[in-house]
Order: structure tokens, then C-alpha cells, then sequence
């Protein structure tokens, strides 16, 4: 069962993104959605860090977006028109 949020994102227009998030009372991962830890080579040499998300949400959900009207997004969220130059490079 997902648990959704909804979140503001202002990239080059306005939305309001429905999300999946993890279970906040999850007693395995505690409600960060899952563990991150690092890893060494045949050497015993860091190698990287590995994610590995929990079984109480799913990271690949896909999230559903609205878009929002200019003026509510100005007036509420302090949201402006993205500024673009003429000057180079392009």
C-alpha cells in the first residue's frame, strides 16, 4: 500500500508532485525508506556505497504531477519566471 505525500517542485514550470514515501512507523528501516552502506573490493579497498530500500514502500512508483497556475504559484509559493539570457553560450 503506498503511502503518498504531496510536495511542491518549481523546475522550469510549477508543480504540486504526488509521491510515494516510506512508511514513517516502518520498525526495519525506521521511516528513511531503506539502508545505505559501503562496500570494499577483492583488496578490501572502498568500492561504493550500496541502497538497498526497504519492503515498505517502492522507490520506482511513479509519481503523479499537477501543474500549477503561475499566479498561485507566485502569490503562495514565491515562485518566479525562469531567467534566461541572449548572451553566450546558449
Amino acid at each position: 500500500m503506498p503511502h503518498l505525500r504531496v510536495h511542491y517542485r518549481a523546475d522550469h514550470r510549477p508543480l504540486l508532485v504526488l509521491a510515494d514515501t516510506p512508511r514513517p512507523r516502518c520498525p526495519e528501516c525506521r521511516g528513511e525508506g531503506g539502508w545505505a552502506y559501503d562496500y570494499g573490493d577483492e583488496n578490501g579497498e572502498y568500492a561504493g556505497t550500496e541502497y538497498v530500500p526497504c519492503t515498505c514502500w517502492d522507490p520506482d512508483h511513479p509519481e503523479r504531477s499537477v501543474t500549477v497556475p503561475r499566479w498561485i504559484a507566485r502569490r503562495f509559493f514565491g515562485w518566479r519566471e525562469p531567467v534566461y539570457s541572449s548572451e553566450p553560450p546558449f
